[in-house]
Order: structure tokens, then C-alpha cells, then sequence
């Protein structure tokens, strides 16, 4: 006997969702952070941050309207109904992407191995790309088990570590926001540019549709998304205030601040929450690839193994991590993301805020088929 699906199952896990898969290396780190709000300064940087949320909170409403009235549960069918016959352009940039991001997840995992056991770069990289293929292993199910779990960890020790910066480093965090400080970057530029390219992680998430019982679930569910993805961040930048500006070129500034706290027990436990935040980010990313794949198999009539989704995983991230090892986390984050901001504008952004609103607007919803779960699971 199948129950209804949860309160939380309908509005609240897709914002975790999404923040799993938004979170990964560069969020987690802070390198993001550093990367994008920090050349605006702190009040700005604060502004960056709420352009970038309002954006999200749209654009994933939007999203799952279009997913859940088009019966789109997986970015295949998203597409062919929002493009047409174009659909395999978003195809081959989201494998850009997804190659990008695992990179920086990789180049991520490798420094904080390096950082906390004096490990090889590449050792943690392998350790992230096992727990990933663990993660994906049973599918849809297993992977909102993990973005569940990790996100009530990742939120615990985002507050814990606030509350220990306000303890420490507290004045110093006051005085930065209230100087006056050089700017190199406009905030509104910079928060469409961090919203840009993350926001395709809603077209990751699309599996987390089904739950949704009707158009308002979806509206709520998706301006949720903002809020829940922007939160850690946020925490985390008020913390930088107080190193403003020197910790702009760390490459993982918040081991760069815990050093400073002098916790070496926390340390370690926020290097594990960082490290759960890659595997959440990675099953997410993974998953949207493989619940494509499922589509093709079932419309053969068969259902795709778990050893293939996992064999799918790896596969990927053996690539992503060369990727890793050849450029850097630094790299990566600065050259990449921005140039794969204007490609998913042109396929995703625009199509959905233009074709996709005429379309919610102008035809009837479809009611999603319950027995599409069978082999999207």
C-alpha cells in the first residue's frame, strides 16, 4: 500500500535538493563565496546573495509548473517539451557542466585529504568517487535519503559555526560590515552570475516532482528552493567578514578560518560535513544522468540494473577527476562556471521565462501518471 506523500516530501525536500546539488565543492569550501561576493564587499556581497535568491526561487518555480503540467520527471522529457527538436543542446551543455562541477568536487575533496591527513590529492578524490557510486546505488530513494540526512548535518554545523565566529571573532565581524571597503565588482552583476549557472541544479532535481501533488505544491516547493540554498552561504559569509580582505585568495577559506578558531575537533567535523556535501552534490548531479537513462530503458519496457547507475557514476567522475588534477579548484571555479553561465541562459533561462510561462499560462495541466514512479525509483 502506497501513502501519500509527506508534507515535507512535497515542499521541503526539493530545497534541500537543490541545495545538495547547488552546495558541492566551491560552496562548501567558501571558494565560492570568495569568488563571487566577496570583491563586492560585505553589504554588498549581502545584496549579491538575495539577487541570487530571488532568481532561484523563480526560475525553480518555474521549473517544476512546467515539469509537473508536461509530466517531465527527468531533464530528457524536460527539454524536448521546452526546446523542441533542440532538445540535445541543453543535453550537451549540462555534460559540460556536470564534467565542470565533478571537477571542482574532486579538486575539493583532494585538498581537504591533503589538508587534514597530509594525504595525496588524489586519495580523497577516490574516496569521493566510491561513497558517490554508493549513493546512487538504488536510485531515486537513496539519494533523497542522503540529501535529507546531510542537510540536517550541514545546517547543524553552518549554525554551531556562526555561533563560534560570533564568539571569537565577533567585533572584528561588526567592524567589517560597517567600514566602508573597496569594491572591484558590481553586486547585482555578481549575484546573476552565481545564480546563472547553479540554477540549472533544478533540472537535477526534477525527480523530486513526483511527490508534488498539485500546481501550488509546486509553486511553494520551488520559491522554497531559494531560501534553503542561499542559507549556509550566507551564514558563512557574515563569518568572512572578519578576515575581509585577506581571505580572498584562499583556495578553501574555511579551513582558513577554522585554523584561526583553533578547534582542531571541529575542524575535523566540519571537513566531514564539507566531504558529505560533495557526496549530496555529486548523487544529485549523478542522478539527473542516470534517471535520463532509466527513461530510455523503460521506454524499451526495461528497467536500468543499480550496478549500471553506479557504473554510470564512475565512469564520470574517473574523467572529472583527471580534470581535477590537470587545473585546480581555484582555476576551475573562475575560468568555468562563468562561461557556462551565458550557454544555459540561452537554452534553459529564456526558453523557460518565455515559451515555458506562455505555456502554464495557456494549457492545462497534465496529471502525472503515479505509475511513472515504477522505474524513475
Amino acid at each position: 500500500m502506497k501513502f501519500p506523500p509527506t508534507l515535507f516530501a512535497r515542499l521541503v525536500l526539493p530545497g534541500f535538493a537543490f541545495k545538495a546539488v547547488v552546495i558541492g565543492g566551491g560552496y562548501a569550501t567558501g571558494r565560492e563565496v570568495a569568488e563571487f561576493f566577496l570583491p563586492c564587499g560585505p553589504r554588498g556581497g549581502l545584496l549579491a546573495m538575495a539577487v541570487a535568491t530571488g532568481i532561484w526561487a523563480i526560475v525553480c518555480a518555474l521549473t517544476f509548473l512546467f515539469a509537473r503540467a508536461t509530466g517531465s520527471l527527468d531533464y530528457r522529457s524536460f527539454f524536448r517539451e521546452l526546446l523542441g527538436r533542440a532538445w540535445p543542446a541543453f543535453e550537451v551543455a549540462y555534460l559540460a557542466l556536470l564534467l565542470l562541477i565533478l571537477s571542482v568536487f574532486g579538486a575539493a575533496a583532494g585538498a581537504i585529504g591533503a589538508s587534514l591527513l597530509g594525504a595525496p590529492e588524489v586519495a580523497g578524490a577516490l574516496c569521493l568517487m566510491v561513497a558517490i557510486a554508493l549513493a546512487v546505488w538504488h536510485g531515486n530513494e537513496s539519494v533523497e535519503r542522503v540529501f535529507k540526512y546531510v542537510s540536517i548535518l550541514l545546517y547543524t554545523v553552518y549554525g554551531v559555526f556562526l555561533g563560534l565566529c560570533l564568539a571569537y571573532f565577533g567585533p572584528a565581524i561588526r567592524h567589517g560590515l560597517s567600514v566602508e571597503t573597496p569594491v572591484t565588482a558590481n553586486w547585482f552583476v555578481a549575484g546573476v552570475s552565481y545564480a546563472g549557472y547553479n540554477v540549472v541544479c533544478a533540472i537535477a532535481v526534477l525527480p523530486v516532482v513526483r511527490h508534488m501533488t498539485s500546481q501550488r505544491d509546486a509553486l511553494v516547493a520551488g520559491l522554497l528552493c531559494g531560501p534553503l540554498a542561499i542559507a549556509p552561504a550566507m551564514l558563512f559569509f557574515i563569518c568572512m567578514f572578519a578576515f575581509y580582505p585577506d581571505i580572498s585568495g584562499a583556495t578553501l577559506p574555511s579551513d582558513w578560518m577554522l585554523t584561526r578558531l583553533g578547534l582542531p575537533a571541529f575542524r575535523l567535523v566540519f571537513q566531514v560535513m564539507i566531504f558529505a556535501a560533495l557526496v549530496e552534490s555529486g548523487a544529485g548531479t549523478l542522478n539527473a544522468v542516470n534517471q535520463r537513462i532509466a527513461t530510455a530503458y523503460a521506454a524499451r519496457g526495461r528497467s536500468l540494473p543499480a550496478f549500471l547507475r553506479s557504473l554510470v557514476s564512475v565512469g564520470i567522475m574517473v574523467v572529472a577527476i583527471f580534470i581535477a588534477t590537470r587545473f585546480g579548484l581555484v582555476a576551475l571555479i573562475a575560468k568555468g562556471y562563468r562561461a557556462l553561465t551565458v550557454l544555459f541562459l540561452i537554452v534553459y533561462i529564456v526558453p523557460l521565462l518565455t515559451y515555458g510561462l506562455w505555456r502554464l499560462l495557456k494549457r492545462p495541466v497534465v496529471v502525472l501518471d503515479r505509475q511513472r514512479e515504477g522505474f524513475v525509483q
